[in-house]
Parts: structure tokens; sequence; C-alpha cells
């Protein structure tokens, strides 16, 4: 057997799937079953449970999901349960899947208040937590924050300079431009050393999303669509550009870890998403995937998802 084939094998061997928790449309109806369903999925092989953030979907939108000229809000958005309550469910109900934000609107938050529940979610799950986060694209949910859309870029960067110190530093004090953290003690740190990592989302080519990962995070948090958008190509070539960014900053690239995300449309067949992130994973060398379904009527049905996908992937 050549090396490639060793190194394929050895892929399939590893390969992680992780599911999103209940929190979105028909399933956040049914959050008083998202503890089941966390230890159904940890029973069936899964790596990992994971929310995601939407605070709400604004009736008559000045941006929609396609970005700058699109006003359109998928209807799955409408609904959407607490992600920081659903992530603690989640850790009380497991022992070892990982648990993850993919992602969480970073800078809508004040850096204290994100902090301690990110950390107390750490805590409860033992170390389980894998925090990512985004820069969201409603202006309408930064609105309602009072947050300054137009700055949101820059207001991540300090958030992630006061979440390194809030999680390693005690007296911490951190002052920005934009944040503003009072000099305060803060002994309560998370189970990861020296904090837990950052990971980082992008849904676009946007090239300061791009460089905010290649300089900052310990992990990209990419995206595609079953079966409408899949580009290994495209993922490819932006990883080569986060490397890049990350090199001309002095960091190893080797050390930022990619999760992708798959959202899957309804009525695409589960083989033909497994097909998917089989190549993407053989192109690309991901071995760690999320699998989303919006539409799914039920919280059985979303679990049916998590059984027939984790045997799929499994068979190789």
């Amino acid at each position: 057997m050549s090396d490639a084939q060793w190194a394929i094998c050895e892929r399939k061997a590893i390969m992680k799937i992780g599911f999103a928790l209940p929190y979105l449309n028909n399933l956040a109806h049914q959050v008083d079953r998202a503890a089941e369903f966390a230890r159904e999925a940890e029973k069936a092989g899964a790596a990992s449970l994971w929310v995601g953030d939407r605070n709400f979907a604004a009736v008559n939108p000045k941006i929609g999901i396609g970005g700058v000229g699109d006003t359109t809000i998928p209807v799955e958005y409408r609904t959407a349960a607490d992600p920081f309550v659903l992530l603690g469910v989640a850790a009380a109900a497991t022992d070892r899947i990982s648990l993850g934000t993919h992602v969480l609107i970073g800078p809508i938050y004040p850096p204290v208040q994100l902090a301690r529940s990110l950390t107390t979610i750490d805590l409860v799950s033992g170390g389980r937590l894998i925090p990512g986060f985004g820069v969201g694209w409603s202006p309408e949910e930064f609105e309602s924050a009072n947050v300054d859309f137009a700055r949101r870029g820059a207001r991540m960067n300090e958030l992630l300079d006061a979440l390194e110190l809030l999680w390693t530093v005690d007296p911490v004090e951190y002052h920005g431009r934009h944040l503003e953290v009072p000099l305060q003690h803060a002994p309560l740190k998370p189970v990861q050393k020296p904090r837990p990592p950052f990971y980082i989302g992008t849904a676009s080519r946007v090239r300061s999303a791009l460089q905010r990962v290649g300089e900052r995070a310990d992990g990209w948090l990419p995206a595609c669509i079953v079966p409408v958008y899949v580009d290994a190509d495209a993922v490819l070539a932006q990883r080569a550009l986060i490397d890049g960014f990350a090199v001309a900053a002095g960091r190893d690239p080797a050390h930022i870890d990619t999760i992708m995300r798959v959202n899957v449309v309804e009525g695409t067949p589960l083989t033909q998403v497994s097909d998917v992130i089989k190549s993407l994973a053989e192109r690309t060398g991901i071995d760690h995937f999320m699998v989303e379904s919006m539409s799914l009527p039920h919280i059985d049905a979303s679990m049916e998802l998590v059984t027939e996908m984790t045997t799929l992937i499994q068979r190789g």
C-alpha cells in the first residue's frame, strides 16, 4: 500500500462526525429532550455536539443571509433556543463528547459575561468546550445589542484580546477602543489550559476574516451546503490564505485546526451527505465535520439522522 493510501486509511479511521443540538426551528420547541438527544448522540459515537447563535430574524431585514443585496432570511431562523443553556444541558448529560459553538456572534456580547458563561460550560463539561466565534451578518441583531455593526470586526479582535486575559489572568483588566473590562477579581478559570481554543468561523472569502483566523485562531470553522454548495478547491484556496497569514504572523499553520460545518438541504439523501463528507476529507485533509439539517420536523428525526450518519461514516 502506498504512503498516500495509508494516509487516506488513517484519515478514515480517525474521522470525527458531530451534530447540531436541538436549538433551531422545529427542534427548538423540543429542548426539553436536549439531554436525551445528547446522551443518544454520544452512545451512537458522535464526536461533538454544536449550537449556533440566532438571536432573532428581522421581519424586514436590511441584509439577509446571502449578504449585501439579499434581504431574505430562512424561516428556519425564526425560532432559536439559548445556546449557552443548551450546551450546559449537554455538558451535564454526557461524559466524553466535545461541545462547540458554530458560531457565537462574538461582537454583540460583553466580554465579562461571555467569558463567565463559557468558563462555566467548560467546567461543567470537564474541559470539552470548543468555542467558535463569528462577526455576524444581521444589522438588526447588532442594533438590539446597541453595538455598531460597522465596527464588528474591530470589536471581535478586541473581544479575543479580552477573553485571553479573562481566561488567564487574575486580577484582570482590559482597555480597548471598543471594549472595557474594569480591574476585577477573576479566580474562576476554565479547565482547558492556558485557555479554551479560539475557533473562528468564515462563511465567505472575505480577506479580513481569513486573516483573523491565520493571525489569531486555534481553529477555523468553514461551511458547505449539501448539495448546492460544495467546493473543495475554494476550501483549499482559503486555507492557503490562512496559512500565509499565519506564517506572516510568526505562527505555525499546522497548529490551526479545521472543523467543517455541513448544512443539509431538506430531502437530501444521507448517503449523498456521507459521500460529500468523505470526498471533502480526502481532498482537503479535514477530519472533523459537523452536520446540521435545519428543516427536520422533530427531535426523533434528528436522532435518526445521528444514528444513520454515524453508521455511514464509520463504515468508511
